[in-house]
């Protein structure tokens, strides 16, 4: 045997190992208006097959996931597949005009892609509007056929989905915003598990139950999937060992409060090693941005020991003991929950970097055009609201897909001119000059090569307000290698860089007024948008795209777009 079949020989071996046990996983997912009733009131809600929260969708590491969407509904819709690799799959990542056109009403669209090497708690969710207030649900990747978890088996696992809910229908909410220019109404309620919890009205009856054993050891699969707020989440008398985040395992740690922005999730340990009784389970908001208006309103669940159920004692339950949440605006509590993530294994860190970016992430006001009338212009002093990146304001392409324009070459879609740093130098998070409050509006990608090694300095500025932005990027995991407060000094920062076993993350919270430094390498082709998982965020064009070019040969190419992607 040749030394090049001898190589074939054994990789044809591992590949047939590995998926050896790999099944395809089939669903379908139908879009459809649902009467659902919260806060005393009915809507016609979106939802997926009628069900709110989605269905949970379970599979291994290694299985094929192949969901078919059907939109029954009035608006246009596609599904992202929130921290899937994606790898040489982009057609199925779902972004709304970057990686395809919208699933239009009365079409349908099915989503194809391998889960390979990741492990955790994921979710799927809307990318087209706000329609992702109600269309999301949990994604749960388990080990291998015949491997397990790095942590003691867990007796039973409940995902835990926060939500954020408008006593209206959100995508009146944010067309009513873009109308105005102001800021769109904040939530009415937040949710766990599509449900507001005994402190809202019309509500106790319907508050979500989590059992447990005296004894025993949960996992708790907490995703925040709120559209405009970062959460506080605290389970009263009991500590939370968490394990995982995002789909990648961390080092053990124990505290008593999380804190995810939207987009993220966290798996944790709880210990049935309280009297038996029930406790409340609750998430806040967590408000960096100063006189900002936002839902300051409570959401609970009720951790319910088995014996002292009124199942168990046929009696009026005793009522569940309330945690103490972290002040609104308690951001030193977010610093050290952020700063204890560590990779549970050592890092493969990229270190001879290729591109070193610098990004600053922000706010804005555009001054009201000379043909709007004021009541178009509610923003601070009559202006528009706007955001973002490096100074450009992302606006998305309307006829294409910026996919479909790059691999079918189509001219006049896209620019590769996004800026590697920002247009000028200035002090980001000191009194910044209102000349700097109004961006360039553009669809503007950034060009990286197959292979490079890139570092991205995310910047949070102060024009307007400072605020802890969640940076998402699609089609890729990184490392959070730092994070600190001011302006980013390489001179000074560098030295504080974990490169041995930094977190890795498909969103980063990065901190108000200061900065966070990512890295990833470029192996997966494609185009990739990276953005702030505030919804009312991406609107006003905090967002900017990769261009990921293909590598040598087949495994390093993206594949080629399915039969029935949609059209615009």
């Amino acid at each position: 045997m040749g030394v090049f079949n001898k190589f074939s020989f054994i990789f044809l071996v591992i590949f047939l190992s590995l998926s050896a046990n790999a099944e395809v996983q089939r669903h379908r997912f139908v879009i459809q208006a649902t009467k659902v009733k919260r806060l005393c009131k009915t809507h016609n809600t979106i939802t997926v097959n009628g069900m709110f929260p989605g269905p949970t969708l379970e599979m291994k590491n290694g299985d094929t996931l192949e969901v078919q969407v059907v939109n029954k509904a009035r608006y246009n819709v596609t599904i992202h597949w929130h921290g899937v690799r994606q790898m040489r799959t982009g057609w199925a990542d779902g972004p709304e005009f970057v990686t395809q056109c919208p699933i239009r009403p009365g079409g349908s669209y099915t989503y194809r892609f391998t889960v390979q090497g990741q492990e955790g708690t994921l979710w799927w969710h809307a990318h087209s509007s706000w329609l992702r207030a109600t269309v999301y649900g949990a994604l749960i990747i388990r080990p291998r056929e015949g491997k397990s978890y790095p942590f003691p088996k867990p007796k039973r696992e409940t995902p835990i989905l926060l939500g954020e809910w408008w006593d209206a229908n959100p995508i009146d909410v944010v067309r009513e915003a873009t109308r105005t220019g102001a800021a769109p109404n904040v939530s009415d309620a937040y949710t766990i598990n599509a449900q507001p919890g005994d402190l809202y009205k019309c509500s106790s009856k319907e508050t979500t139950v989590v059992s447990v054993d005296s004894g025993e050891t949960n996992l708790l699969r907490v995703i925040n999937a709120a559209l405009n707020q970062p959460l506080f989440f605290k389970v009263a008398n009991h500590k939370l060992t968490v394990v995982g985040a995002d789909a990648s395992y961390t080092k053990p740690f124990t505290t008593s409060v999380l804190m995810l922005g939207p987009g993220q999730t966290t798996d944790v340990l709880i210990r049935g090693d309280q009297p038996p009784s029930r406790y409340y389970m609750a998430a806040r908001a967590y408000q960096s941005a100063q006189n900002a208006p936002f839902d300051n309103t409570t959401t609970t669940a009720i951790l319910e020991y088995k014996s002292a159920s009124c199942a168990a004692k046929k009696c009026n339950a005793p009522t569940p003991i309330m945690p103490s949440l972290p002040a609104y605006n308690d951001t030193n509590t977010v610093t050290a929950f952020s700063q204890s993530f560590r990779s549970r294994e050592k890092a493969e860190v990229p270190t001879d970097i290729d591109e070193s970016l610098f990004f600053t992430i922000g706010l804005g006001l555009n001054n009201c055009p000379p043909n709007f009338r004021k009541r178009r212009c509610q923003g601070p002093n009559g202006t528009r609201f706007t955001a973002s990146m490096n100074n450009v304001s992302f606006v998305l392409p309307r006829n294409f897909s910026l996919l479909q324009a790059h691999q079918q070459g189509i001219p006049g879609v896209f620019t590769t001119d996004f800026p590697a740093n920002p247009p000028l130098k200035f002090d980001y998070t000191g009194n910044v000059s209102r000349s700097l409050f109004q961006p360039v509006p553009g669809t503007k990608l950034y060009k990286l090569k197959y292979g490079s090694r890139v570092q991205i300095v995310l910047q949070d500025t102060s024009i307007v307000t400072p605020e802890n932005h969640p940076i998402h990027l699609h089609g890729y995991d990184f490392y959070i290698i730092a994070e600190g407060f001011g302006n980013f000094d390489p001179k000074r920062d560098t030295s504080k860089f974990n490169l041995v076993d930094p977190p890795m993350r498909n969103t980063v919270g990065v901190p108000v007024n200061g900065w966070a430094v990512i890295r990833f390498v470029a192996d997966n082709p494609g185009v990739w948008i990276l953005h702030c998982h505030l919804d009312v965020h991406i609107n006003w064009g905090l967002a900017m795209a990769f261009l990921v070019d293909n590598g040598v040969g087949e495994l390093q190419t993206i594949q080629p777009p399915p039969p029935d992607l949609p059209i615009c």
